[in-house]
């Protein structure tokens, strides 16, 4: 699908502030008719947006919550049980599939800058084509970009593959994934980043440039005219990898040594996070990220199956399911 394809499915739903489509569709070599396209869809105020979309789309939702509380039930529905975002999937236009998350800019920020649930900065890590952008969500991201590249870093050995970095990054947000375990194909990594390696050489070459600029690592090109890395791996370059994660994330791994955080008046951290070892600083990130994306995973995964209702949430697992299960055998 091009990008006027993309943009008029669009045209059926009340007006967003953002919207990018990410997964398989973006895949180069996708022809799978079946596919669904996937949206993220950023508005203002969700609830006005549902009201809105219930008068166009109602047919979109489970109809247990259009009779029983409508944009209300929705809205409570994805802030209080999952993670902020309510989904609609098996949307047919047009004689193709979509599926579209609704969620609040705010949260949508929050999350893109801090990783605070750690599950839509996770989508955005990923490749994904931007349909709508009215608040230059693009450019908040390279915050985002640049700490995923530095936690990746930090979880990677001295020397790696440029596919190895794209794993690395693309994992991240499926560590702890409760759908890993028995819903989700056990190769999607692999396949997402084989599938999408040039997105994710234009998404993340700037960074590993202005890293090598800044001697944290170096870059070769091998025979296939890839990227090889080799990163010194001394306390000095994690304190530095360490230094570009979010805040909340800092935080938290002061708090796993135990120290406590020095506020200034202003309630900001005022010292910086004191790690004695790469390893630490590793193991304490590992920890975090896995704690997050499971409680996120977990939460959306519940808010998931009330919103789409009986049929479809049986429909949505049994896909899920069936992938999982092509790639075990």
């Amino acid at each position: 699908m091009d990008n006027t394809a993309f943009q008029s499915f669009l045209q059926v739903l009340p007006p967003v502030q953002f919207a990018c489509v990410y997964g398989s569709s973006l895949h180069p070599a996708n022809h799978d008719k079946t596919t669904m396209t996937d949206y993220i869809l950023g508005v203002s105020d969700p609830k006005q947006w549902h009201s809105e979309n219930l008068k166009l789309n109602k047919h979109h939702y489970a109809s247990w919550m259009v009779h029983l509380g409508g944009e209300r039930l929705i809205t409570e529905v994805a802030d209080k049980i999952g993670v902020g975002v309510h989904f609609n999937p098996f949307v047919t236009w047009n004689g193709k599939l979509f599926k579209y998350g609704v969620v609040r800019m705010n949260d949508l920020l929050q999350d893109v800058q801090y990783w605070e649930k750690f599950y839509l900065c996770g989508r955005l890590q990923k490749p994904v084509h931007i349909v709508v952008d009215n608040l230059d969500i693009n450019k908040t991201n390279s915050v985002n970009l640049r700490a995923a590249v530095s936690a990746a870093l930090l979880l990677l050995p001295s020397e790696f593959a440029e596919e190895d970095l794209y794993a690395k990054v693309c994992s991240l947000s499926y560590t702890g994934d409760v759908r890993m375990l028995f819903a989700e194909d056990k190769n999607k990594v692999k396949k997402i980043v084989t599938g999408q390696f040039d997105l994710f050489h234009s998404m993340y070459k700037p960074f590993l440039e202005e890293y090598e600029a800044k001697k944290l690592l170096r870059l070769s090109t091998t025979a296939n005219n890839r990227m090889q890395v080799s990163q010194d791996c001394d306390l000095s370059v994690a304190c530095s990898l360490v230094s570009a994660l979010p805040l909340s994330i800092r935080s938290q791994m002061r708090m796993k040594q135990g120290e406590k955080m020095k506020l200034s008046e202003t309630g900001r951290v005022i010292d910086n996070t004191k790690i004695s070892s790469r390893e630490e600083a590793a193991s304490y990130l590992q920890r975090i990220l896995r704690r997050r994306v499971m409680v996120s995973s977990a939460r959306q995964a519940i808010a998931g199956l009330l919103a789409v209702g009986g049929v479809n949430a049986t429909r949505y697992v049994a896909k899920k399911v069936s992938k999982s299960w092509k790639s075990w055998r």
